[in-house]
This record gives structure tokens, sequence and C-alpha cells, in this order.
């Protein structure tokens, strides 16, 4: 099965739309459909609960075994500024699109008929951004509590330092720590393989339960709307598909191949969390270092959604359309600003593009009402922005990945005459 999961997650989708159309159909209460959707999300709930137990020790482990084997103690800084400068770059970009996009179609225009009074509430429990309190965040008061809780930057600190202090030890010490580390991390990916068995029926599941109470009219309505969406996201994708092959070149089309199951499962379970397991086995494949997986691909889970960046400056835009407030070149400036900063602080929230957008909206000049517009059909939203942020992290690590294994070649290329410098590099990039 696992050779074919593509297609068996394809099949669980399609099964799980048609009988989700079907029981929406057929079902008159709206309770109904409530309590039947309740119950088929018990499979998605299952294969993503099985799903959140496995990322605390495949992070950690994974990271712990990189750090400590690494030969040139700079590495861990250099791809920390890599990675941080890419997904700066990819947050601009996705949030750049979001709002041309959104101007360019004026679909928040059309909506004047839907309009909820300014004042109604959104039902989005929201907090203000606190930088103390993110920051602090950061530093884990229990490693236990944090990988119970899968809070993948408190799990990465403490992860960067047990590596870096299994590397000073040395010794006995070092190869006991790294023999456990690699045996649970091969271990962990073992237990992937069973739990993607779960896959097709949790992702049809996914699918059943969102069609069941929304129902597939709620496309025709918001038709235009998801279409400019999705278009915009089309954009994105292939944007950073570009890039990925100006860095990978033709292997670019390998790792799309690669990465399919984590991309579907993604789309269908609108999880995030969902996709990481299988995502750095797939990269592992494709050739990226343990290392640098375990490194890059859990800061992308929270400084990197490049989806989730792109919806919340288009919901913006969208809800300033729909309610005829005009907004400047300078208050949309301050709205990709407002997106950048709020965003990293909401790592880790349920729903966090929902509670990003909310919160944001009173310091923009907008009302709060607006995100009733978007509420009914966030779970087709989220599908997209979802998949599109693992094929943003997925390409983001093999690129740092690439860089780093140019790096460590430049290191280590023995001396060469000035005479034969020219050839000798050329040799080097034309193989690299």
């Amino acid at each position: 099965m696992m050779k074919n999961l593509s297609v068996w997650i394809l099949i669980g989708m399609i099964l799980g739309a048609a009988i989700g159309a079907v029981l929406n159909a057929n079902l008159n209460e709206t309770t109904a459909h409530i309590v039947v959707s309740q119950y088929l999300s018990i499979l998605t709930d299952l294969f993503l609960r099985a799903i959140k137990m496995i990322i605390a020790p495949l992070v950690f482990c994974g990271l712990v075994s990189g750090v400590a084997n690494m030969q040139d103690p700079q590495a861990i800084g250099r791809m920390g500024m890599r990675s941080l400068a890419w997904f700066f770059c990819a947050s601009v970009v996705s949030l750049l699109i979001g709002i041309l996009a959104c101007n360019l179609l004026n679909l928040g225009g059309q909506m004047a008929a839907h309009l909820p009074a300014a004042t109604e509430s959104s039902g989005i429990d929201v907090a203000p951004f606190n930088l103390k309190t993110f920051i602090t965040n950061i530093v884990p008061q229990s490693v236990v509590d944090a990988m119970a809780s899968n809070e993948i930057l408190q799990i990465v600190l403490f992860a960067l330092l047990f590596g870096v202090a299994t590397a000073a030890a040395g010794g006995t010490v070092k190869r006991r720590i790294l023999e456990l580390t690699d045996a649970i991390f091969d271990i962990m990916l073992k237990l992937t393989s069973y739990v993607m068995w779960l896959a097709p029926l949790g992702v049809g599941a996914a699918l059943c339960s969102v069609i069941t109470t929304q129902g597939l009219g709620v496309l025709g309505i918001y038709g235009k709307l998801l279409g400019g969406y999705y278009l915009a996201l089309a954009v994105l994708a292939l944007l950073l598909i570009a890039v990925g092959w100006l860095i990978l070149g033709p292997r670019i089309l390998h790792l799309l191949r690669l990465i399919r199951d984590p991309l579907l499962i993604g789309f269908s379970t609108s999880s995030s969390e969902a996709t990481f397991p299988r995502t750095i086995e797939q990269l592992q494949r494709f050739g990226v270092p343990r290392r640098v997986s375990g490194f890059v691909l859990p800061l992308g889970y929270s400084f990197n959604l490049d989806g989730a960046m792109l919806y919340q400056a288009f919901a913006v835009i969208f809800i300033a359309q729909a309610f005829h407030i005009e907004m400047t070149l300078a208050q949309q400036v301050g709205v990709l600003l407002v997106m950048l900063l709020t965003s990293k602080g909401m790592a880790g929230v349920p729903r966090a593009s929902l509670v990003v957008v909310a919160a944001s909206l009173p310091s923009l000049g907008l009302p709060v009402s607006g995100m009733l517009l978007l509420l009914g059909i966030d779970p087709f939203f989220d599908m997209g922005r979802t998949a599109i942020n693992v094929l943003g992290n997925s390409i983001a690590t093999a690129s740092v990945s690439k860089w780093e294994g140019e790096a460590e070649a430049e290191a280590t290329q023995p001396a060469v005459t000035v005479s034969g410098s020219s050839s000798a590099r050329g040799d080097y990039l034309s193989n690299s």
C-alpha cells in the first residue's frame, strides 16, 4: 500500500467528498449534520493524534544526532541565518501576492449583500501580540511539557543545546547518546510508515465531515472568492517551484514527486503537523541530511507558512473591500508589516491564520465582524494554505541543504596553485 499511498489518499478524498455530499443532501436538520460530522471526524482525529505522537521524538532525535555530528561549529549559525533569510523573503513575497491578487480581482466589492453588522462579534478569541511573551515562550520551563504539547520551537532549542553538550562531552558518552538517538529516529520513521496506513481513512473522513456540514453549495456562493484565492496560491506555488529550479535544477521535479503524499495529506486534513513525519522521511530520500532537515523543517513550521501568509493578506484586503474602506498604498504596506510581526507570535495556535487576521483587524481600522464573511468557507481556505505551507517548507529545506553541501565542499577543498585555481573552481561548480 505504501508504494501507492498517493493513489489511496486521492481515492479517500473522492469517496469522502461524495459521501459527504450525499449525507448533506439527505440529512434535513442542521443538528443531524453536526452530529454525523462529529462522528465522521473520529477517524481524522485518530490519524492526527497518531501523527502528533511521533513529532516530538522525531524532531528531538534528528536534531541532536545532526548537531552532535557536525564537524564545523559554525554550521548551525550558517544554517540558521540562511533559513531565516529564506523565511523572511518568502513571507514578504507571499504577503505581496495576497495583497496584489485581492486588489486586482476586487472580490470584496461583490459581497455587499452578505455583509454582517460592523459591531457583530466574530466569535474568535484573540489576544494582542506580546513580543515579551513570544520570546520567553521559546525557552521551555519543562522539556517534558514542551514535548507533550508539541511546542516545536521549544523542542528545537532544547535539542540544539543537548546536541552541542553531547558533542562537547565526546568519547563514550557521545557515542552512546548518538547510538540511542539514531536508533529512536529510525524507529520513528518506521512508525510513520505504519501510521500512514490510516491516511486514506483520515483524509477521507476529514473531507466528508466538512462537506456534510457545509455542503457543496457553499462553493457556489463563494465560488469567485475561492477561485481567486486558489489562483493566487497557484501563482505562489509556481514562484516557489521556479526558485527551487534555480537552486536545485531539474531535481526539483524529483522533490515534487516525493512530497506528493505530504501535500495531499496537508490539503485534506488542513494540518501542517500531520505532514511533518512523512515530509522528513521524503526529504531524507531526496538526499537532505538528517541534521539539515531536523533543523530547518521544524523552524519552517513556525516561521515559514507561505500559504498562511498569503491568506492573511488576502483576507484583510478582502474585508476592507467588502466594507468599502479604501486603503492607501501606505496602509497596505502597513498590513504587510503587521502580518510579518503578528504571524510569528501565533505559531502553534489552533486555526492560527484566523486568529492572526482577527487580532490584526482592529489595529488596521477594520471591523472584526468581517471575519464572519470567511468563517463559513475557512475549511476550504485552510486546505490550500496548508498544502502551500508544505511545499514552501520542503523547497526551503532542500535549498538550504544544497547551500550547506556547497559550503562544506568549499571548506574541505584542498588548496590549489594560482595557475590551477580557475580550473579547479570550474570543475567544482560543474559537479555541484
